[in-house]
């Protein structure tokens, strides 16, 4: 059985797609579920693209206990020496270094002849191989590649001592037989390709991402490159947990399989989509609400009869469990803490105790708290920042027949500041009351709303995105913050202060980091 690394680019290329962008916490955070997860290799950042990204690939490399952490770079020396300098503390580090490779990019995007190019490639590997052992090399747009030339280039990089080559299919061009044929014949062109791992990385704009990585392994691929949900820029890329599943439901076929712990999988895809906000839809392969749901009679009859008649895999094998301990108000520390265990968390004695105020205060207000209650109560605490403002009181009056007035009451501090404002809405006068209280005009990106659970009494779910005004050509900061509370408008309240508690640190750390940068 052939062994298949998983190089997870989350938090690089996934993050780049449009409303996926994480602080440095949220990315610790997701990136301590990816080791758990047991990814082989994680692409932490692109140290080089800004000082905020060499910070956090830094510091992903300086916490992880056992994952390989690697950095985008470009073939470049500059690049490569900024990407050793935020990778060198890991347990494993790797510089994964590129340029492109097809006609198109190198006459219109680099201006290069390809032996420029050539020489470009075998000279940056060898300067990368001077600071780490293991290096990565990726020709970018290779689908649009002439072989001879891509045979001739890995040639030299593997020369050069290069580990690993990426073969990407960068613009999602490519369909499974092709993709087949055209590595099956740089293999043939290029035998030193057998002496090290073959990777791909494969965009999802025909919706083939995943069958071409699959096609691949079929072809000696030894590694492959996917985030979490498929999310990355324009239609994403291939989705780790079906690459996963796909391997291990079908060994029969592809006589290959990852290490992943599979049961991490929905916890990893639910944590992802609470960072950023962005959901799945919901029959989305193996994660979506539906992948296991059957509401047609025939297949309700079959698969009450027999699980296998219509469920080709589990839903325990991906972390979904029947079994749902239902806590309630009078439920202890204790309890909690078993129940939180039980469901593969590891939280201290501090955490323990917001968590625990939190499950109170939730239990207050509902009948049952439930297994994917206490997730979102944890999810929620364990991603945070400083808390500039917090709620202290609301009141709204608001109908159908009058203007919506909301008052809203928050701490600074041990200051209260009370502001009134009238919106269209409840949530929108609530949303111009904390303005005025916090003096700052923001932009609303984005506003979800949906419940954790069902019933009447289900938490509510709030996730809200704001950016404020920028000069210049500076780029917006974009920040999420998300509120949780059987009351919709509490829940949403309390988002938009989370949001904003989120903007003034990510201004506050881009000013130290800018000021580090300048010295």
């Amino acid at each position: 059985m052939k062994h298949i690394k998983i190089f997870d680019t989350t938090l690089r290329d996934g993050e780049q797609s449009p409303g996926c962008s994480m602080n440095l916490r949220e990315k610790i955070e997701m990136a301590k579920q990816l080791e758990k997860l047991n990814v082989d290799i994680m692409e932490a950042g692109f140290a080089a693209s800004s000082p905020g990204d060499f910070n956090s690939v830094k510091t992903i490399a300086e916490t992880m206990k056992s994952c390989t952490v690697a950095s985008l770079a470009r073939a470049m020396q500059g690049d490569i020496d900024k990407a050793y300098e935020a990778v060198k503390g890991a347990v494993s580090p790797r510089i994964h270094t590129f340029i492109a490779t097809s006609p198109i990019h190198m006459e219109y995007k680099l201006q290069m002849s390809p032996d420029a190019v050539m020489d470009s490639a075998e000279a940056m590997v060898k300067y990368a191989k001077k600071y780490v052992s293991d290096i990565e090399f990726s020709a970018e747009d290779s689908t649009r590649s002439e072989i001879d030339f891509l045979a001739k280039i890995f040639d030299r990089v593997i020369k050069a001592g290069a580990t690993t080559i990426n073969i990407p299919d960068t613009v999602g061009y490519t369909t499974p037989d092709e993709y087949y044929d055209f590595l099956m014949a740089i293999r043939d062109k290029c035998p030193a390709l057998d002496n090290v791992d073959i990777s791909v990385h494969c965009h999802n704009d025909l919706g083939l991402s995943v069958a071409n990585s699959l096609a691949a392994v079929r072809a000696g691929a030894t590694q492959l490159e996917c985030t979490v949900n498929g999310i990355g820029e324009r239609a994403g890329n291939a989705s780790l947990e079906e690459i996963v599943m796909a391997l291990k439901t079908r060994k029969d076929i592809y006589q290959a399989d990852s290490r992943i712990v599979t049961t991490e999988i929905m916890r990893t895809s639910k944590l992802l989509t609470r960072i950023t906000g962005v959901g799945v839809q919901p029959n989305k392969a193996i994660v979506g609400e539906n992948a296991f749901a059957h509401e047609a009679g025939i297949h309700q009859d079959g698969v009450l009869k027999n699980k296998e008649t219509y469920e080709i895999m589990t839903p325990e094998s991906i972390g979904i469990t029947e079994k749902s301990l239902v806590l309630g108000k009078h439920s202890g520390k204790s309890a909690l803490r078993a129940r939180i265990k039980e469901l593969g968390y590891d939280i201290n004695d501090e955490e323990l105790e917001v968590a625990f105020a939190k499950f109170k205060d939730i239990a207050d207000k509902k009948k049952q708290v439930y297994d994917s209650d206490i997730e979102a109560i944890l999810t929620k605490e364990t991603v945070k920042v400083p808390r500039i403002y917090t709620l202290d009181r609301f009141v709204i009056n608001s109908g159908n027949t009058i203007t919506a007035t909301a008052v809203v009451s928050i701490f600074k501090g041990d200051k209260k500041i009370e502001k009134v404002a009238r919106g269209d809405g409840p949530i929108n006068a609530s949303f111009n009351a904390i303005e005025k209280i916090v003096n700052r005009k923001f932009h609303l990106e984005d506003y979800k709303l949906s419940s954790v659970t069902e019933g009447t009494d289900a938490l509510g779910d709030a996730t809200v995105a704001i950016s404020e005004e920028v000069e210049g050509d500076q780029k917006p900061i974009i920040t999420r913050g998300r509120g949780l509370s059987p009351d919709v408008v509490q829940a949403s309240i309390i988002a938009y202060i989370n949001a904003v508690n989120k903007l003034l640190y990510e201004e506050e750390q881009n000013r130290i980091l800018n000021g580090e940068q300048q010295d």
